[in-house]
């Protein structure tokens, strides 16, 4: 008994090790240099051990190949890695119908949100949600909802100045993310859902506390996504989503109430579920609610880090701060006391060179994936490398690593917003530059992003000075136990006020 069972582990055993190293050679059979895969952790081993960023990874694999791409892996999955600017070009751009596809690494679940959400989309039906959504990030929609965006920021805002109105000349410290999750919440509350609130005023509202459950995941959620990439086919049979019931059922009705609310009082209003009402008919109520809830995934963490990190640089980069500090005051004087507008923003050339170069650091995605749809075959026109891709097979573009290259950004790790200015950027390598992807498959909602970062920043440095305060990260250090880019110890910051009130 004792001796079949035995033989039962030990065949398990190599079948189980065969079937996780079965990719392995993917790479060397085409003679495609690559990093060398450790058992299921693939080419993530020092990212899941804890021992470096993701960020920190993707930087020195560009920088130990050379080439138009080399291999690595996502567990036991081979990933074709970009290095190459033209190619970058070629895949997002020029070739985009061999690669109209994203990486569905989460398994498709007809009944989850996120699945059926643009950004899982494919083929045709993603092209027709793209469709769908366009208006509502183009022209006088855009402008409308825009109108929504800030007025939640300028009314936060307002009431973060009140909150510390008896601030003395040394101001207070704070950790930034607290506040710029809050705002953030409170925009995609107001432009997606529908739903009035202030997390500042009311910290523990239902709708920031089912956001927060949401986005942060627990290390449950985080065993969960690793066996959902791991074991795909099981995933789908048993129906996993890594969201969670309740956290599904609170954001659909959320939607579905809204609509019916709106049908019942012949209310209209220049938010998402406006514009997804009107395509009702082509799309399913779940398709609906998920088009809401990518909205909360795409712009909570993404936007509300990239702001703490602003914050940051400008800390560090006094001088920088001093001038967006010079162009925003001069704004404040033209408004007179009045709300800022989408308009007067988009004149702001220096803040648009700030923030630009922000996210070139810390871009708000790491990385753009792609599957090939067609069979593909690439000939660089710089090193002649030339690279055949299957059907089916996978490419990252690691947009952090391609950023902070000194071939195309001299001394990367510096801020320079000069790199942004109006002779400067025509000079920027296509395929160098992407926070926001390129091509007809980029983020939707990049304009409505940019502009949340900037309002944002208007009102901060218009009522503050920036400095390190006693818990600032300094030299700044990434937390490696973080999905998200963040600090060790957080975005704390100093706010200094400009002026005391008496």
């Amino acid at each position: 008994m004792w001796l079949e069972l035995l033989l039962v582990f030990v065949i398990g055993g190599i079948l189980f090790y065969r079937w996780g190293t079965e990719y392995d050679d993917h790479f060397k059979k085409r003679n495609i240099p690559h990093d060398k895969p450790v058992f299921l952790l693939g080419s993530a081993r020092d990212v899941m051990m804890g021992r470096k960023s993701a960020l920190q990874v993707m930087c020195e694999f560009h920088q130990k190949f050379s080439g138009s791409a080399y291999g690595a892996f996502d567990n036991r999955k081979p990933v074709l890695m970009i290095r190459e600017p033209e190619m970058v070009k070629h895949i997002l751009i020029d070739d985009f119908n061999h690669f109209v596809n994203r990486n569905n690494c989460i398994p498709v679940n007809e009944a989850s949100l996120f699945t059926n959400s643009i950004f899982m989309m494919e083929n045709l039906k993603w092209n027709e949600m793209r469709k769908t959504l366009n208006p509502v990030f183009r022209g006088n929609k855009m402008e409308q909802m825009l109108g929504l965006m800030l007025k939640t920021v300028h009314e936060n805002m307002s009431y973060f100045r009140d909150q510390h109105r008896d601030a003395n000349a040394d101001g207070f410290e704070l950790d930034v993310k607290d506040l710029t999750m809050r705002l953030t919440n409170d925009i995609i509350a107001s432009v997606a859902f529908g739903v009035e609130v202030n997390s500042l005023r009311d910290k523990e509202n239902e709708f920031y506390m089912q956001s927060q459950r949401a986005i942060c995941f627990t290390p449950f959620q985080h065993m969960k996504i690793f066996f959902m990439m791991l074991f795909p086919k099981i995933a789908e049979f048993f129906k996993m989503d890594f969201l969670g019931k309740k956290s599904s059922d609170y954001f659909f009705h959320l939607v579905m109430d809204a609509m019916k609310h709106r049908e019942e009082e012949n209310i209209q209003r220049p938010d998402m579920i406006d514009l997804l009402m009107e395509g009702r008919g082509r799309w399913s109520d779940i398709e609906i609610a998920a088009q809401c809830l990518i909205f909360l995934f795409a712009g909570f963490e993404t936007t509300s880090g990239a702001m703490g990190f602003a914050g940051h640089e400008l800390m560090e980069y006094p001088e920088v701060q001093h001038k967006l500090f010079e162009e925003i005051e001069e704004v404040d004087k033209q408004l007179q006391g009045k709300p800022l507008t989408y308009e007067i923003l988009q004149k702001m050339t220096y803040m648009d060179m700030v923030v630009s170069e922000v996210l070139r650091k810390w871009p708000v995605a790491m990385v753009s994936d792609r599957t090939c749809t067609s069979d593909y075959e690439y000939v660089s026109p710089i090193s002649g490398d030339k690279i055949s891709i299957k059907k089916g097979e996978l490419m990252r573009i690691p947009t952090c690593a391609l950023q902070r290259d000194a071939k195309y950004f001299e001394s990367p790790a510096k801020l320079k917003p000069e790199r942004f200015s109006a002779e400067n950027k025509s000079k920027i390598e296509t395929g160098t530059y992407l926070p926001f992807g390129l091509g007809a498959r980029n983020c939707i909602g990049k304009r409505f992003a940019l502009l949340e970062i900037k309002a944002f920043l208007f009102y901060v440095l218009r009522d503050y000075r920036l400095e390190a305060s006693s818990k600032t990260c300094l030299p700044m250090e990434l937390d490696m136990t973080s999905m998200h880019l963040q600090p060790n110890t957080g975005f704390w910051l100093q706010f200094k006020p400009r002026k005391i009130s008496i």
